[in-house]
């Protein structure tokens, strides 16, 4: 499933299920293989934010 456009928290939050999604189904986000979940679910917020235009800053996201 293609991921959705826009910059509302709704559309990035798809996106990260679709992802995560894709990776239990696959084991793979796009390119990258994930070794675990945690690393998966960093790896789709961050694809899902490029594709919104934003970034960790900007949504006020502060995770370690």
């Amino acid at each position: 499933m293609p991921l959705k456009k826009g910059t509302s928290k709704a559309a990035v939050s798809s996106n990260v299920k679709t992802l995560v999604h894709e990776w239990e189904k696959d084991g793979k986000i796009g390119n990258s293989h994930p070794a675990s979940k945690q690393k998966a679910v960093k790896q789709a917020i961050a694809i899902s934010l490029k594709k919104a235009g934003k970034s960790r800053t900007q949504t006020h996201v502060h995770k370690k």
